[in-house]
C-alpha cells in the first residue's frame, strides 16, 4: 500500500475546541521567504492564526512550486504532466497563506510593499545577507515608516561575522556545524541526518523569536530586528552534548546509534526487524539483567556500574545483540513494557499514519491541491503543539499564484481596485 492511501481514514478535525480564538489571531505577516527555514516559521505562524501574506516574483512565483516531487491530477510524480502539477514541498509549506506577487526591483511594487510593511505586524525573510539592503527593504528601512514591526531574517551563517555572506543550505549547514562529524557509524564516513534538521531548527528558532518579539512589543511599544544563523542554531543544540570532551574521555564522537550517557542503549536487530531499547536508569540496567535473563551480569565487574558499562559497550552490546537476534520485535516490546524499559520498534515512515497515537493526536493531515480536489493524496504534518482552549490548524491550500492580491490590498491598505 502506498503512503498516499493511509491518509484515508486520517480525520483532520478530530481535535474539539470550545473557542475559536487563535493565539496570533489578527497578526499580519510579510511572507518573503522561499524553502525550507522560513516557510516553516511562516507555516507555524499560519496554524497559530496569524495573516500570512507570501510575496512571490511575478516572473518566477514561488521557486519550489516549480520543483519535483509534483502532485496533480495523476499523482505524484518526478516530471510535470501538466501546468497545474505543483510541488509537493510547496503545496505542504504554503498550505494556508495568502499570495500577492510583486517585483521588488520595481520601484512601484516596492513602494507598494513598504505600504503593506507599515500596516504589518512581522515580515519573515531568508534571503541572502544583504540582499534586503540592496533592495531597500531592510530592517532599518522598514523601521522608518513602522517602528513597531517584528523584522526576522534567516541565514546561514547570521548578519554578523566574516562568513555572514556565504550561500547556505541544509546539508552545507549540517556540515560546517560539526553535525555531520558526530553522526554516522564509528568506522564509518560522516553522515548527513535524514530529514532538512538544519533548516526545521532555525524556522523552530525564529517561531520563537518572533513570538518573545510579540510579547515584548507589548510591553514597550517597540519592534525588534531577529537574527538567526540556521549554523548557531545547530551549535547551540549540539554543545548540550559534551563532544569537545570525547577525545579526553577515549570515546568516538561518531557513536552509530547509541547514546553515549547510557550503556546499553542501542539499535538492534531482531529476528523479523529493528528495535531500539536501552537502559537510562540503574533501575532499567538490572530491569535488562532480567528480561535477558542474564543476572550474572550484575557482578561482572566491567559492568558494575555506568562508567565501566559506557567503556565496555562494544562488550554489552554483544551480549544484548546476541539475544534479541533470536527475538520476533513484538516479543521484545512486549517484555520492554512488562519491565518498563524505554523502547521502540523501528517504523517505517510510510506507515506512521497507521499508528492508533497518531491518529488520536491529529499529528498528519491530508495535503490539498489548490486547482482540484484530489481523494488519495500524501501527508503534511499539522502543528504539533496542543492547547487546552486556543485552537490551531492549517485548514486551508496552498494559494495559486497572486490570488489575494486583491483582497490584500482591500484589507490591509484599503484600496478598492
Amino acid at each position: 500500500m502506498s503512503f498516499c492511501n493511509f491518509g484515508k481514514s486520517l480525520n483532520n478535525n478530530n481535535m474539539k475546541h470550545d473557542v475559536t480564538v487563535r493565539p496570533l489571531q489578527d497578526i499580519k505577516v510579510l511572507d518573503l521567504t522561499r524553502f525550507l527555514s522560513g516557510p516553516q516559521t511562516t507555516l507555524f505562524l499560519v496554524a497559530l492564526g496569524a495573516e500570512v501574506v507570501k510575496i512571490d516574483d511575478p516572473k518566477i512565483g514561488d521557486p519550489v512550486a516549480e520543483a519535483p516531487p509534483f502532485l496533480g491530477k495523476n499523482g505524484v510524480s518526478m516530471s510535470r504532466s501538466s501546468s497545474s502539477d505543483l510541488g509537493l514541498a510547496f503545496l505542504k509549506r504554503a498550505r494556508g497563506k495568502k499570495s500577492i506577487e510583486l517585483d521588488l526591483k520595481n520601484e512601484t511594487d516596492k513602494r507598494l510593499f513598504l505600504k503593506l510593511a507599515a500596516t504589518a505586524d512581522v515580515i519573515v525573510e531568508n534571503f541572502r545577507f544583504g540582499v534586503t539592503k540592496r533592495l531597500g527593504i531592510d530592517y532599518e528601512q522598514v523601521k522608518k515608516i513602522n517602528s513597531k514591526i517584528i523584522y526576522c531574517s534567516i541565514t546561514g551563517y547570521g548578519n554578523t561575522g566574516p562568513e555572514k555572506s556565504k550561500k547556505a543550505f541544509d546539508a552545507t549547514i549540517q556540515a560546517a556545524s560539526g553535525l555531520m562529524s558526530v553522526t554516522g557509524q564509528p568506522e564509518g564516513t560522516p553522515t548527513k541526518i535524514g530529514s532538512s534538521m538544519a533548516d526545521t531548527i532555525a524556522g523552530t528558532f525564529a517561531l520563537s523569536g518572533i513570538l518573545a518579539s510579540l510579547i515584548q512589543r507589548n510591553k514597550t511599544g517597540i519592534g525588534e530586528f531577529i537574527d538567526v544563523s540556521m549554523n548557531d542554531c545547530l551549535i547551540s543544540l549540539l554543545y548540550d552534548e559534551p563532544w569537545d570532551c570525547f577525545g579526553e574521555l577515549g570515546l568516538e564522537k561518531r557513536q552509530g546509534n547509541r547514546i553515549m550517557r547510557f550503556s546499553p542503549f542501542n539499535f538492534y536487530s531482531a529476528a523479523d526487524g529493528g528495535i531500539v531499547f536501552g537502559a537510562a536508569t540503574e533501575k532499567d540496567w538490572l530491569a535488562i539483567t532480567d528480561m535477558i535473563g542474564r543476572e550474572d551480569l550484575r557482578t561482572n565487574p566491567i559492568f558494575s556500574n555506568l562508567g565501566n558499562r559506557i567503556k565496555n559497550a562494544d562488550q554489552i552490546d554483544h551480549i544484548v545483540g546476541e539475544w534479541v537476534a533470536k527475538q520476533k520485535v513484538s516479543h521484545i516490546i512486549h517484555l520492554c513494557e512488562k519491565f518498563e524499559i524505554p523502547c521502540s520498534p523501528v517504523n517505517d515512515i510510510a506507515r506512521i499514519a497507521e499508528s492508533p497515537q497518531m491518529q488520536e493526536r491529529d499529528v498528519l493531515q491530508k495535503v490539498q491541491h489548490p486547482n482540484f480536489h484530489l481523494r488519495d493524496t500524501p501527508l503534511a504534518g499539522n502543528f504539533p503543539v496542543k492547547f487546552s482552549s486556543a485552537m490551531t490548524s492549517i485548514d486551508q491550500p496552498a494559494p495559486r499564484r497572486n490570488e489575494h492580491f486583491r483582497e490584500v490590498l482591500k484589507n490591509w491598505l484599503d484600496f478598492e481596485s
